[in-house]
């Protein structure tokens, strides 16, 4: 633009060019001026609202953490707490099978005094044995007397006379 003014007008002197100089400097300067703020404009449009944006996560960020700090930190002493007692019943326990090791240490040492007590029965054993057959001698013999009994009931009772008169009067 400035060379088709200085093509077309006469020819200026160093004055004149320099006041057009500055001319078209001062609206070389006005354009660029326009256009920052322009694009300036633009770019706030953009900026201003994702700072926004970033301050609200920003704080929202710190809010989770915070309860989340808050929440590990009701753990650890719901934990720590839980553990305590966790810890005195163990103690307890520990005790308690202590005990059951004692008494189970009791019950061997039963066990093997039993064992030699059956053992020590064994000849009792044999005696039973030679006991169980003089029973049944015994009981063999107890027959027979039965059976001789029987027979001299029948005898007298029923098979003799004289004896068979008074069975009627009898009332057996």
């Amino acid at each position: 633009m400035v060379e088709k003014k200085k093509e077309n007008a006469p020819e200026l002197s160093n004055e004149d060019e320099a006041l057009d100089n500055d001319k078209t400097a001062q609206y070389s300067m006005d354009r660029l001026s326009l256009a920052f703020e322009s694009s300036a404009r633009r770019w706030e449009l953009i900026v201003y609202p994702s700072l926004f944006a970033f301050i609200l996560l920003a704080a929202y960020g710190f809010y989770l953490i915070f309860s989340l700090a808050k929440d590990v930190h009701f753990l650890a002493l719901s934990v720590d707490s839980n553990m305590n007692v966790m810890s005195s019943n163990l103690q307890t326990m520990t005790d308690s099978v202590g005990q059951l090791s004692a008494n189970v240490r009791t019950m061997a040492v039963s066990v093997d005094s039993m064992a030699n007590d059956v053992r020590a029965l064994e000849p009792m054993l044999t005696s039973m044995d030679s006991m169980e057959e003089s029973m049944k001698h015994m009981t063999q013999a107890t027959f027979n007397m039965q059976h001789d009994m029987r027979s001299m009931n029948y005898s007298i009772h029923d098979v003799s006379r004289p004896m068979n008169m008074w069975n009627s009067f009898m009332p057996w």
